[in-house]
């Protein structure tokens, strides 16, 4: 504040100074003009006496107005001097003012400066009493209380926890009872935009188990001196060859395995077209043919995959996913039904804001085992399982090969979409060839097995004839009987009825007690009282 004070008064300083160097400045003026003046009249004596009395009057004239001129001039200096003058004065009564107002406005701001001072020390006074009080109401608290500042704060913690919770579970219980009310009606909806979106009306593939050759000349070199080269490519391909007995010239290619089946078509006709059978060109066909095969394995692999849009796969994983091109369930082509089963799984998870991606991965290889479970033990769901391990898949799409037919529980909601899809694929009319009377008599014919042993209470066949559970009368049979039980029924099973995959036998035998307190009491009073 001192600083400015001093600027301007500094100001000031140099204003008046300048105010006096102009008032110099005009005098040396009108000084110099006096001289001028006086000098030009000197001139003007010496000008008139030298020129003639004619011309005097006339100089004398030109010098008075001159000299009119010069000493308006010299009124007109002198009028600005004395207003300038004053304006000066003004100017110096106003800085007057100004300092002496900033001499009392100083003189406050000392007064408040102090002031406030006095509040700063009083103020931190009061800060020290506050934080002192404070400490010692902790210590009374804490003294009182039994408690710490941690214990206290844990208290608060855990009873905002506690309110926290209990938000929580009324919130969640509110939305499980909003999505158990709303949950029947959107699966319908979704199932039905599924089933109109996904499924394709392909035609039935069947396979074909015959070849037609053409002329008797061609079927006596198809089948060489004593049958010799018909018992190679037999033996090659692991098939039975064997003649219509009604078309000599219609073979038919016997075998439960489809892939020796399409090699030892294949060879054939590739014979047929070559005309060359001998036992090299026979064993170049095969390998031809296995190459073939191999390599139309891998292509639809490729191109399934790739119509999907579920990312990289194993090279060898994409072979297995070819091979379902030659299996068939129920008539339904396998790998047509599991493109069907991925498609609508990926309709369901985006409908829900789950990964499409896994979802149409977990459709497609739901039914993997199936490439493979004539060729090892084992149900096509164990099978699934071990190949989804092997190659690294994710734990969501094993999940859903393992429980979409029940086996094991799910944890995924994944499996429950892939399970849904695997239903509305295989159930919708004209996906399947086996009729609904054919579908009908096996279930009653596993419950008619399990209903006639003795013990029996009831019986129920589930997963579409997969599964058969026994209740027992615990009264007629014990454990080891209800065991032994469950073996009879297996082993009926199998020497009775023609069953796809495995069908698991589940006996259950459960005692209860029970016992009334009080009935017997009442009886006897009601007796005693009709007596009366």
């Amino acid at each position: 504040m001192i600083y400015v004070i001093l600027g301007v008064i500094a100001c000031i300083a140099g204003a008046i100074v300048g105010v006096q160097a102009q008032k110099r400045r005009h005098q040396t003026e009108i000084n110099n003009a006096k001289a001028t003046a006086e000098q030009l009249i000197k001139k003007a004596n010496l000008e008139a006496k030298e020129k003639s009395e004619k011309i005097i009057a006339d100089g004398e004239k030109q010098t008075q107005e001159y000299k009119d001129s010069i000493e308006e001039e010299l009124d007109s200096y002198q009028t600005d001097n004395v207003t300038r003058q004053s304006r000066i004065d003004q100017r110096q009564n106003g800085l007057t003012q100004t300092s002496e107002r900033l001499d009392e406005l100083h003189k406050k701001l000392a007064e408040r400066q102090t002031d406030l001072n006095d509040l700063k020390t009083a103020i931190e006074k009061l800060d020290q009493q506050a934080a002192g009080l404070a400490k010692q109401r902790i210590a009374t608290l804490q003294e009182r209380g039994n408690l710490s500042i941690d214990q206290a704060k844990q208290q608060v913690l855990d009873q905002l926890k506690i309110a926290l919770d209990r938000e929580k579970d009324v919130e969640l219980k509110y939305q499980d009872d909003e999505a158990q009310v709303n949950a029947p009606k959107m699966a319908k909806i979704m199932a039905v935009d599924a089933i109109q979106r996904a499924p394709l009306d392909i035609p039935r593939e069947h396979i074909e188990h015959s070849i037609q050759i053409s002329d008797v000349n061609t079927k006596q070199k198809l089948v060489g001196r004593e049958s010799q080269n018909i018992r190679y490519i037999e033996t090659l391909t692991g098939v039975d060859l064997v003649f219509d007995p009604d078309d000599p010239c219609l073979l038919h290619v016997v075998t439960q395995d489809p892939l020796r089946r399409e090699v030892a078509k294949t060879t054939i006709s590739n014979l047929l077209v070559t005309k060359q059978i001998n036992t090299q060109s026979i064993e170049h066909q095969v390998d031809i043919a296995q190459q073939d095969l191999g390599n139309e394995l891998r292509r639809t692999g490729e191109k399934v995959v790739g119509s999907l849009h579920i990312g990289w796969m194993h090279p060898d994983l994409l072979k297995i996913v070819g091979r379902l091109k030659y299996r068939t369930s129920y008539g339904q082509n396998v790998l047509n039904h599991s493109v069907e089963v991925a498609d609508i799984s990926g309709l369901l998870a985006a409908e829900l804001g789950l990964d499409v991606k896994i979802a149409k991965r977990a459709g497609l290889l739901h039914d993997i085992g199936k490439a493979i479970d004539r060729e090892v033990d084992g149900t096509h769901v164990e099978l699934g399982v071990k190949i989804a391990e092997a190659y690294n898949e994710d734990p969501q799409v094993v999940n859903s090969i393992a429980s979409h037919h029940g086996d094991v529980d799910v944890t995924t909601p994944i499996a429950h979409l892939v399970a849904a899809g695997d239903s509305i694929s295989g159930g919708r009319p004209g996906a399947r060839s086996e009729s609904v009377e054919e579908y009908v008599n096996r279930l009653k014919n596993l419950e008619r097995i399990a209903s006639e042993k003795k013990g029996v209470k009831e019986s129920y066949a589930i997963q579409a004839g997969r599964e058969i559970r026994i209740v027992v009368d615990p009264k007629q049979l014990d454990d080891q009987q209800n065991q032994k039980l469950a073996e009879q029924v297996k082993d009926q099973i199998e020497d009775e009825l023609t069953y796809p995959g495995k069908i698991k036998v589940t006996s259950i035998r459960d005692f209860k007690a029970i016992a009334y307190v009080g009935a017997e009491k009442k009886k006897k009073l009601k007796k005693a009282g009709r007596g009366a």
